[in-house]
């Protein structure tokens, strides 16, 4: 029997590659697969073999925007606040960014409905992290998917999302919740209410989302908090969660190490750290491939580097010794998926989270984003490059993840979920 699936993942590349890789499964299995993605998007996804019904999450703009653009300018608007502590960043950018996202779930519900009725489909899967009620109340199973870290998935035993704070260290975690619950509880009301209005189920206290039929998280077993946090029934983990979709790369045979720089789609935006990296790692031996992003044209590459504004990140991450990284879910665990170690620079959401747990279980070095010595960068990188222990440790780790075959974990249990099985 075959299933329509309908994904809607967040406007941006992470989440977006994630639904590509289990959708292309699921397009491999004869099952059609449908993108809602957002409007910028047309004509990538269906280059990939996807059918597209696409969605404005505001009025459309004068004229056309590149892919996922929206968050692009939103990021560079808003970078100096990355600059403060994360505790500091609840009022002045988690809680804009929580509105952002409410802003377009209400904007898209009218559209959300026509292409549910459209479309018809058997199962809806949603990577994202703001509920969109229409995919609530089509009466077919729903599949969440968490492509950001899972301590979005919160519990009282480990540290609270978006700090960035030790797990083994608890004298700051009461203080950031009660700060959040006192910068967002008005804001969650308000949109519940109309999450309710619209005939969806209440969202839990102090969460932007519901729980799915099942729900999908994608992390590492090597990072996770499962001891910590035990889920129920209805969720399950995948290792990782790497598309087949990119293109090959080339790389000549050089007697360097080498080393991919990538600050991802959004956090490349912010030039001045781009360039403040690329000019301190320029001053070393190594050879770098660079993700340079959407504001490429204001950047210089080292001569030691090539570079691009878009780059087949899963065939060049298999390639490098090391990966610099903003800490992104998709880099990080796709960086663990093929055993490199990593030197995290975080900047916003999830990413503190990411960095402190690849910091804190040995799989690389987080470094302060815009406090960071040249001399600290270096440092990290002559350890990460010359630690043989923990290059075994991150290979074997690797191995492992990829032989849990992720993206086929998840379409496998999409599929049984749409079929009934």
């Amino acid at each position: 029997m075959s299933l329509t699936v309908l994904f809607m993942p967040e406007s941006a590349y992470g989440p977006t590659n994630n639904c590509i890789g289990i959708g292309d499964v699921l397009r491999r299995h004869g099952h059609r697969v449908v993108f809602a993605a957002e409007a910028s998007w047309a004509g990538k996804l269906t280059a990939l073999g996807f059918d597209e019904d696409l969605v404005h999450l505001a009025p459309p703009p004068e004229t056309p925007q590149d892919a996922g653009q929206f968050w692009k300018d939103f990021i560079r608007d808003t970078a100096p606040e990355f600059r403060k502590p994360t505790i500091e960043q609840l009022e002045t950018w988690v809680k804009p960014v929580w509105q952002e996202l409410i802003d377009g779930a209400r904007f898209c519900q009218p559209r959300l409905l026509e292409i549910i009725d459209r479309v018809e489909p058997d199962v809806i899967v949603e990577d994202n992290v703001i509920a969109f009620p229409a995919l609530n109340t089509a009466g077919v199973p729903f599949v969440r998917i968490v492509s950001c870290n899972p301590l979005e998935v919160k519990g009282a035993g480990i540290a609270p999302a978006f700090s960035g704070y030790p797990a083994g260290d608890r004298g700051q975690w009461d203080a950031f919740r009660a700060e959040y619950d006192r910068t967002h509880r008005p804001m969650w009301e308000e949109f519940n209410a109309w999450v309710v209005e619209q005939g969806a189920p209440p969202l839990p206290d102090l969460e932007f989302i519901h729980e799915g039929d099942l729900n999908l998280y994608v992390y590492p077993s090597a990072l996770d908090y499962t001891d910590a946090r035990p889920l129920g029934p209805a969720w399950r983990r995948l290792e990782s969660s790497v598309r087949e979709t990119d293109v090959s790369y080339d790389l000549a045979p050089d007697d360097r190490k080498t080393i991919y720089f990538s600050l991802g789609s959004l956090g490349s935006a912010d030039v001045e750290l781009m360039r403040r990296v690329i000019g301190a790692l320029g001053r070393t031996p190594h050879r770098y491939i660079v993700s340079m992003g959407p504001l490429h044209d204001e950047l210089e590459l080292a001569g030691t580097m090539i570079g691009a504004e878009f780059l087949p990140q899963t065939s060049i991450i298999p390639l490098v010794d090391l990966v610099i990284t903003h800490g992104g879910n998709n880099t990080t665990t796709e960086a663990m998926h093929f055993g490199k170690p990593m030197i995290v620079l975080p900047l916003f959401w999830d990413q503190y989270d990411n960095a402190q747990r690849v910091d804190e279980q040995g799989f690389g070095v987080r470094l302060d984003t815009y406090a960071f010595t040249d001399d600290e960068l270096f440092a990290a990188i002559d350890r990460l490059l010359n630690d043989k222990s923990l290059q075994d440790r991150a290979a074997e780790a690797g191995r492992a993840i990829r032989a849990s075959n992720g993206l086929r974990v998840a379409a496998d249990a999409i599929e049984r979920l749409g079929l009934g099985a």
